[in-house]
């Protein structure tokens, strides 16, 4: 993979400050309680919204990935509160473990998710969605069994991401409900030319934002939004066994059902940790330029920037993050 040279821009690179956003308040939930129950409790505070056919959007790993959710919470998940759920993915659009159905399906069965119906929705091709006022595209090609679903909850892992700076519900939607053949190279490339990787920086993060708002869109108040902020490496799950080794601790479970406060939940509560503990992510976060992820999806009226964070742990006391992730205990120690 090569990469096109990153241009300053629109402040994917720069931080800002909670004091600094201005436009409403959205409501995200937080628990420190990083199990299979922790999940179902967080889960009930937004699943509220889903009902009809279900689909769970998570990246489900290469072989053998060790960061992905653990299979036993989502498992749990399903089978309490989702009985007739549906897993749904696509094909990768780089080779591996997963760029063809076949593969895919192996890969599934190594990775232990086999106790629900997963759905490779672009295993028979793929289907346009509308994209509303996007500067890169006017429609996006999906997975082709996306619409059939009535209502859909985005499960992310959040972490780091070599593209995207870090990959919260936005690179799980954006990224993930794409087919592998078009979608996704309509996110990472420009046509015409041999480099299929060469989109980067800003434009990359804007083309993957409006991708998700296709999907958002679809969906409409039927969606729901959780992040497990758990083994984050500087690495997506896409890279599997090779990811880099996690130095950032873990922290718990966010839910909403608005997208840019979730995500930019994630990224406060990162950054209100310590230099020591967050100091790779952050450099993998600015230097990629991912936080014009955050400022495009306000831009495009996908959501609030700010938010208030309920600790459901406490009485749904609203917290700071940096009362989350206070006395976080180091990866690893």
């Amino acid at each position: 993979m090569t990469e096109k040279r990153i241009q300053p821009g629109t402040g994917g690179d720069r931080y800002v400050p909670y004091q600094e956003r201005t436009g409403g308040e959205s409501v995200v939930f937080f628990t420190r309680e990083l199990s299979a129950e922790g999940l179902l409790r967080i889960y009930e505070r937004v699943g509220e919204v889903l009902g009809g056919r279900v689909a769970v959007k998570l990246h489900t790993g290469e072989k053998n990935g060790p960061n992905i959710i653990p299979r036993e919470w989502v498992r749990e998940l399903i089978e309490k509160k989702l009985p007739d759920g549906t897993i749904i993915e696509t094909n990768s659009y780089y080779e591996g473990d997963r760029d063809t159905t076949e593969k895919h399906r192996e890969t599934l069965k190594v990775n232990g998710w086999t106790f629900a119906p997963v759905d490779i929705m672009d295993e028979n091709g793929a289907v346009f969605l509308p994209v509303k006022g996007g500067k890169w595209f006017t429609e996006m090609s999906m997975g082709k069994t996306l619409p059939d679903y009535d209502s859909l909850l985005a499960l992310t892992h959040f972490k780091g991401h070599t593209k995207g700076g870090f990959g919260g519900s936005n690179k799980n939607l954006g990224i993930g409900c794409a087919d592998g053949k078009t979608g996704k190279a309509m996110i990472h490339s420009t046509p015409g030319q041999s480099d299929p990787w060469d989109i980067s920086g800003e434009e990359f993060m804007e083309r993957m934002t409006e991708s998700t708002k296709a999907v958002a869109d679809f969906f409409g108040k039927k969606i729901a939004y959780i992040n497990v902020m758990r083994n984050m490496s500087v690495s997506c799950d896409c890279e599997g066994i090779h990811a880099a080794p996690v130095v950032t601790p873990n922290v718990g479970i966010c839910a909403s059902l608005d997208i840019l406060a979730l995500d930019q939940a994630g990224v406060d509560l990162v950054y209100a940790m310590t230099e020591e503990e967050h100091h790779d992510l952050v450099e993998r976060i600015e230097s990629r330029h991912g936080l014009r992820q955050l400022s495009y999806m306000k831009e495009l009226g996908m959501g609030n920037d700010r938010y208030r964070l309920v600790d459901i742990d406490h009485g749904d006391a609203v917290i700071t993050p940096a009362d989350a992730v206070r006395n976080l205990v180091p990866f690893g120690r």
